[in-house]
């Protein structure tokens, strides 16, 4: 098993992240642009959104503003996009969380070409994990992992680069397995230039940390 903290330090550039354990979820974003690093967390009704620290600096809100976080009676949807949407429109509808993601493809900023990440936390502990990435020729590969449930201090790390670089390489493989850590250390274990915010949710208790509102 990986120590999480150990593998963000690691790691100056994951880009957006996803942990899901036992009572435990968090998801990050970070940015090298201008137009990424722009952004704040805040709370909603049914989870959290992101939105522009400063509106005059904004250069193209279409694949920086959504809802990363939405609370449905089928569970807790996490993503790195507006595909948070399709999953809850999806099952609200009584469709699976595979079935929403199959209408959806990787994020079109070549050359790049960001995959969309996403996560599915039950009440009952079981999870599934998801990632869409390019796969060289424009088509689309769609990997999905179904987890029964993870350890106390466990859980699966998913993000959308391995890596920095130009272009950014794509995650790839399972899940890393995880050793959890507590919400603050993971903020501090995060690259100081470019993390943006991290959303934790402890057993319930939800936690955001925003770069552009620190003092």
């Amino acid at each position: 098993m990986t120590d999480l903290l150990s593998l963000l330090r690691a790691n100056p550039y994951p880009g957006r992240g996803i942990v899901v354990g036992n009572g435990t979820v968090y998801y990050f974003i970070m940015g090298r642009s201008e137009n990424s690093r722009n952004r704040v967390f805040e709370t909603t009704e049914d989870g959290i959104r992101t939105r522009a620290f400063d509106e005059s600096r904004v250069s193209d809100p279409s694949l920086i503003i959504y809802h990363p976080v939405r609370r449905t009676e089928q569970g807790l949807i996490v993503t790195n996009g507006d595909q948070t949407d399709t999953i809850r429109d999806f099952l609200l509808r009584g469709q699976s969380f595979a079935d929403a993601l199959m209408t959806r493809k990787f994020e079109p900023d070549a050359p790049h070409y960001t995959p969309r990440i996403s996560a599915l936390l039950r009440a009952d502990g079981s999870f599934d994990l998801a990632i869409l990435k390019h796969a060289g020729d424009g088509r689309c590969v769609r990997e999905f992992f179904s987890y029964e449930g993870a350890d106390a201090g466990c859980g699966r790390f998913l993000s959308t680069y391995a890596g920095d670089g130009s272009p950014l390489p794509t995650f790839s493989g399972e899940p890393i397995e995880v050793a959890l850590a507590e919400p603050e250390a993971v903020w501090d274990a995060l690259n100081a230039e470019n993390k943006v915010a991290l959303y934790a949710n402890v057993n319930g208790k939800i936690t955001l940390f925003n770069k552009n509102l620190e003092d």
